[in-house]
C-alpha cells in the first residue's frame, strides 16, 4: 500500500525527527528517492501521497530554492498531493504574505511587520505565496532559527577569539530535534483545524548574541568578546582569511540576517512549541552550554563553504 505522509530529506536531523515520531504513530516505512531539481522523479514518488511535509534546502542560493520549490508544488498538484506542509526558518515579517483561504486564530506569526530584511526569509515568504495561490491546501510551518546553528551566525570556530558583528538583536532559538517532534505531532493533527495557515514553532525565551557568547564562553572556558563594526567592517573582518572559506558575497547577504534581527524579525516567542511537545523546550542558551559540555570543539557543517 502506498504511504499517505511523504518527509523529505528526512537524512538530516529535522527530517529525521519528523519520521522517527510519525513512526512511533503509523506503522510501515516506504522510502523512495526523488530530487528537488528532478522533475519527474517528483512525479513518480508523489504518486499516492496524502501530506507532504517539505524540508527546505540546505542552499543558499535563493533562486535556486525557488526553482525547487517550484517543481515541488506543480509536481504535487499533477499527483494530487492533499496537503503540503513546508518547513523553513521563521520570519515575523507577514506583510507581504498571502491571505489565508480561510480565517484562523490570531497568533504571534500573524502580526504586521515591515518586509524582511534576511534575504532568505524573503524567499520563504515568496514560497507561501506560490502556494497559496497553487490551490493547494497546505500549513507552512516557520521553524525557530536552530540553536545548534550558532556558529554561523556568529560566523565562530573553536579557534575563535574575537567576533566582529553588525548588529545584536534578540532571537528565539530552538533545538532541531523538538522541532521535528512537534513538527511531525502538527502534522498528524487534523489539517482542517488550521487550513491555509502558517503555523510558528520557536524555543521559550529569546536571547541576544551576546547572551549565546556568555553561553559560548561559561560552558566552554573561553574568553570570545564581541565587536560591533559597521556593515563594511563587518564583511571585511569576517570575510578576510575565514577558516570556513565563505566568500565575501555570503557576508554581504548576512548582513541582512544582522538587520532583521535587530529589527526584530526572530525574537517572537509562541507557545505552539510547547503545547505540541507536552513539555516546555530548552531555550537558545541552554542549547548551546549543552552541545560545548558535550563537545567544546562544536562545529556547524554550514560554516563551511564546501557544505553549501
Amino acid at each position: 500500500m502506498a504511504p499517505t505522509i511523504l518527509v523529505t530529506s528526512f537524512t538530516g536531523v529535522l527530517g529525521g525527527s519528523v519520521l522517527s515520531t510519525l513512526q512511533r504513530s503509523r506503522k510501515g516505512v516506504e522510502f523512495r528517492r526523488a530530487a528537488y531539481d528532478d522533475f519527474n522523479s517528483l512525479l513518480e514518488v508523489f504518486h499516492g501521497i496524502k501530506k507532504l511535509f517539505l524540508v527546505s534546502t540546505n542552499t543558499f542560493d535563493n533562486e535556486k530554492r525557488t526553482i525547487q520549490y517550484r517543481n515541488v508544488i506543480e509536481a504535487a498538484k499533477q499527483t494530487g498531493v492533499g496537503y503540503v506542509s513546508p518547513a523553513h526558518i521563521r520570519d515575523q515579517s507577514t506583510k507581504a504574505n498571502p491571505q489565508p483561504r480561510s480565517t484562523t486564530a490570531p497568533s504571534p506569526s500573524s502580526a504586521v511587520h515591515p518586509p524582511p530584511k534576511s534575504p532568505f526569509n524573503k524567499q520563504h515568504l515568496a514560497t507561501e505565496a506560490m502556494l497559496a495561490s497553487s490551490g493547494l491546501r497546505y500549513t507552512s510551518v516557520r521553524e525557530g532559527v536552530y540553536a545548534e546553528a550558532f556558529p554561523l551566525f556568529l560566523n565562530w570556530y573553536p579557534s575563535t577569539r574575537e567576533l566582529f558583528l553588525l548588529a545584536d538583536g534578540p532571537i528565539a532559538y530552538t533545538c532541531r530535534a523538538k522541532l521535528g517532534e512537534a513538527t511531525a505531532k502538527l502534522m498528524l493533527r487534523d489539517n482542517h483545524q488550521f487550513p491555509d495557515s502558517i503555523k510558528l514553532l520557536t524555543g521559550p525565551k529569546a536571547s541576544t548574541f551576546a547572551e549565546i557568547v556568555e553561553a559560548i564562553n561559561k560552558a566552554s572556558k573561553r574568553d570570545v568578546t564581541i565587536h560591533c563594526v559597521s556593515g563594511e567592517g563587518y564583511v571585511a573582518k569576517n570575510a578576510t582569511d575565514d577558516e570556513g572559506k565563505k566568500p565575501k558575497a555570503f557576508f554581504e547577504a548576512w548582513k541582512g540576517v544582522f538587520e532583521g534581527g535587530a529589527k526584530g524579525e526572530a525574537e517572537t516567542v509562541d507557545p505552539l512549541l510547547e503545547e505540541l511537545l507536552g513539555r516546555r523546550p530548552k531555550d537558545g542558551v541552554q542549547v548551546v552550554e549543552e552541545l560545548l559540555r558535550k563537545d567544546q570543539e562544536y562545529t556547524w557543517h554550514q560554516n563551511y563553504f564546501t557544505s553549501m
